[in-house]
């Protein structure tokens, strides 16, 4: 299944929660970034229940205070 990381597009095996994405995709801070998904930020309680589908669009957001 193919995903847009941030404007790349990625394949994958197979459908993952966004908690297993950030690690396969070796996401830098994880626990700091920001996860939006087809245009909606996630609720980061919510990452072990979202999971990615063929053809998301996904976007880490890093915010600097």
């Amino acid at each position: 299944m193919k995903v847009i990381v941030n404007g790349d597009t990625l394949t994958l095996e197979k459908s993952l929660n966004i908690t297993e994405f950030l690690v396969a995709v070796k996401a830098e801070q994880p626990e700091y970034v920001t996860v939006q998904k087809n245009g909606e930020i996630l609720s980061r309680a919510d990452f072990d229940k979202i999971f990615v589908e063929d053809g998301d669009e996904i976007e880490f957001l890093y915010f600097m205070g």
